[in-house]
This record gives structure tokens, sequence and C-alpha cells, in this order.
């Protein structure tokens, strides 16, 4: 463990309730059906491009964010992602606190998945 990471936390760890997992994993994971699939960007980087059946919720819409989550259910895993991951990660330990169980977080974000 680095200096920085005892100091400050490692932000890319993973923990029971959140996982994350690398493209291919990911990838796999996302092809079942009915998948709660979450993309945390912008509309605007939306609609620059996004994984397929993702459904956009951004992070930033502090008003609604987790209003916008309540049709989905909360036992069924989660699969979330930004652009880098950061955002995700934020938005994972969000849903954690609103009583989502299971939450996977794409590692690199949008640009690992391109």
């Amino acid at each position: 463990m680095s200096f920085f990471t005892s100091l400050f936390g490692d932000k890319t760890k993973s923990t029971d309730q959140i996982e994350i997992l690398d493209v291919d994993t990911f990838n796999k994971l996302i092809t079942a059906e009915n998948v709660q699939l979450i993309d945390v960007r912008t509309g605007f980087e939306y609609k620059a491009g996004h994984i397929q059946n993702a459904v956009n919720i951004d992070f930033f819409d502090r008003a609604n964010f987790n209003e916008n989550f309540s049709s989905f259910d909360r036992e069924k895993p989660i699969y979330l992602y930004c652009r880098s991951g950061n955002r995700s990660q934020r938005a994972a330990k969000k849903l954690l606190q609103i009583g989502f169980k299971k939450i996977y977080d794409l590692k690199g974000g949008y640009k690992a998945w391109k």
C-alpha cells in the first residue's frame, strides 16, 4: 500500500457490494436479459456515444439522482459506468446508501470500453 493510498484511500477498490470489472468481464455480464445498465455521464456525453441499452442518469443532476433510480430493482445487480471510472464510483456509493445490494462498475469507464 502506497503512502497516498493509506492517506487518502483507494478510489478504485472493490468491496463486497461494489465490484470493479474489466471491460471483458463487464461486457459478458451485461449481455444477459433485463440487465440494469446505467450511464452516469451527462446527457451530452451519452449522446456522443454509449454502451447499447444503457439508461442515462446524470450523476451531476443531484436534485433528481436518487429519484431517477426509484424504478430500478434494488435486489438485482446494477451495472454502472461513466467516462473514466471516477463518477461511477461516487454513484455506486450513493446507490449503496439508498439500498442497492450489488453494484458492478466498469474499470476505466467508457474510455476503456471504446
